[in-house]
């Protein structure tokens, strides 16, 4: 496999030789602001019964376009923050002026966050490669290990926040959790990481189907995980 990401470009060590990676199946050119909120590659009820039409909608539609919006709004005031790549933006959050530090955080993030998201998730089945598969077993036993491993961690975020299987620097899979939409490509994250697998657990991404039940929500969703395109995310 190639040494860089088929579409997770890798732009750059920045901070303590983090591997800092762009916006998945996005364009990388300064242009890239203002930003714009993607398309989805499926129908809204495409990935029922286990995520419903209306939450496909209201999530994508309703929320992640509140985050491109702010993110735009607030890059306006900030023209030299326009031309820098996305990966650069969110890399660069410790230093940037306090507002907008926030709003590259938050919405951002959010934006970044939910991109992948959408990515990971399709109606087809599909399975890992055999070289996920087996850097899955070498870490975690199995692919079962793993699910029960991101279901656990995904249960212990208090709040909002998202649970995700990233390849360190070092090359190692780890399962970590980001509070709101703190993620690990950002320049403050406690763990920093190329995020292969990462999954929303903010209430607004399961609430209308399975109302407090997290778990439930946790379970389901690797019937509709895209392997294709998380197996893809791993080099």
């Amino acid at each position: 496999m190639e040494n860089t990401r088929r579409d997770f470009i890798k732009v750059g060590a920045l901070a303590a030789g983090a591997l800092v990676f762009g916006l998945p199946g996005e364009s990388y050119a300064a242009t890239d602001y203002p930003y714009t909120l993607p398309a989805l590659a499926y129908s809204f009820d495409a990935l029922e019964p286990y995520i419903d039409a209306k939450t496909m909608q209201i999530h994508h539609d309703k929320h992640h376009q509140v985050y491109v919006d702010k993110l735009n709004a607030a890059l306006e005031k900030y023209p030299d923050f326009q031309g820098k790549f996305f990966a650069q933006l969110l890399a660069l959050i410790p230093t940037l002026p306090e507002d907008l530090k926030s709003a590259v955080t938050n919405f951002g993030g959010g934006h970044w966050n939910h991109t992948h998201f959408w990515q990971i998730l399709s109606p087809t089945p599909s399975a890992p490669t055999t070289e996920l598969s087996e850097a899955i077993n070498a870490k975690f036993g199995s692919l079962d290990k793993l699910k029960e491993e991101m279901t656990k961690q995904g249960m212990s975020v208090f709040g909002s926040g998202w649970v995700w299987l990233i390849e360190t620097a070092q090359k190692e899979l780890k399962v970590v959790t980001t509070t709101n939409q703190n993620n690990p490509i950002m320049g403050d994250a406690k763990e920093k990481g190329a995020p292969i697998l990462g999954i929303d657990v903010w209430e607004h991404a399961y609430y209308l189907k399975y109302q407090n039940g997290r778990a439930d929500y946790l379970k389901n969703i690797w019937n509709v995980i895209n392997w294709k395109r998380v197996s893809d995310l791993y080099f």
